[in-house]
């Protein structure tokens, strides 16, 4: 008697997300932000670091990049056992990083790649090379589904500083024109009341949204771009269409801004509430692979 062929066996498995960033030793930003934005919104993090920063609420005192070559080893370790479904880049502070990033991205085929161009801190402190900049643009940009600079990034990149929400649109659509397939463009640095944040698809004609909310008055904003961008990876991950997952990731950015904002934590910016509203671990049926 002849057995039929073994079948592949169903199994769970988490939506996995990587978070290709540095470490922010006060926890507010970087790759810790990254794992609690994940880890509340359901996702099971990795990490690779691309650099140790020692940082707190008031500014950056000291950068110690990662050698390209351990990072590379973290991303493969990662994608060669586990598995990914989406990835967050932050902070990539030199050529050869960037270089690691884009051939880790493009040798494994990881998908839905958030490109959250960490340049500037919240402080005001510049955390990357400025001869990484156009490496990053031209390498990174076409493999990204979406960047999400803020005003100073986007100014550095542009090499024009933006005003007033007018300018908004005009510049998230001028960031397309760099390579990226979408673009997040945060308004929350503008004074005064809503806050305006534009997302701009590629298309014919370019397809320009407009988001906004009420300002929340806090001195607590230190990890907020990470933690949108972390967070938008996650709903990514979990399967949602670009446009709805920001839609969430603001949501749960708006609530955990919201949580923190009369908590004293330093004497400077102080982070975020992110387990405001935790979800459970989710995992997912599928086939084994």
């Amino acid at each position: 008697m002849t057995l039929p062929p073994p079948q592949p066996r169903a199994q769970r498995r988490y939506a996995r997300v990587l978070s290709i960033a540095g470490s922010d030793s006060s926890g507010g930003a970087g790759i810790q932000a990254d794992l609690k934005t994940f880890s509340a919104l359901g996702c099971y993090g990795m990490t690779a670091i691309t650099a140790i920063t020692a940082q707190n609420t008031c500014g950056v005192t000291g950068i110690h990049g990662v050698p390209p070559e351990m990072l590379r080893a973290q991303i493969d370790a990662v994608v060669q056992d586990i598995g990914v479904d989406a990835v967050k880049i932050g902070m990539l502070h030199s050529p050869e990083v960037v270089r690691v990033v884009a051939d880790a991205i493009r040798t494994g085929a990881l998908p839905h790649v958030v490109l959250d161009p960490v340049m500037v801190a919240t402080s005001g402190d510049r955390l990357i090379a400025e001869e990484t900049v156009d490496l990053l643009v031209r390498e990174l940009f076409p493999l990204a589904e979406v960047v999400t600079p803020n005003l100073d990034e986007a100014g550095w990149l542009l090499g024009r500083s933006i005003a007033d929400a007018s300018a908004l649109e005009q510049a998230a659509r001028d960031l397309l024109r760099l390579g990226a397939r979408a673009a997040l463009l945060k308004g929350g640095h503008l004074p005064g009341d809503p806050v305006v944040d534009v997302l701009a698809l590629q298309g014919d004609p370019v397809l320009v949204r407009r988001l906004q909310s009420a300002r929340i008055a806090t001195r607590n904003g230190h990890g907020t771009g990470c933690t949108l961008s972390s967070a938008m990876a996650a709903h990514l991950a979990l399967g949602l269409p670009l446009t709805q997952a920001l839609e969430r990731a603001r949501a749960y950015l708006l609530g955990a801004i919201a949580a923190g904002a009369d908590v004293t934590t330093g004497h400077g910016h102080g982070p975020l509430n992110h387990g405001y509203a935790p979800v459970a671990q989710q995992s997912f049926v599928t086939d084994r692979r």
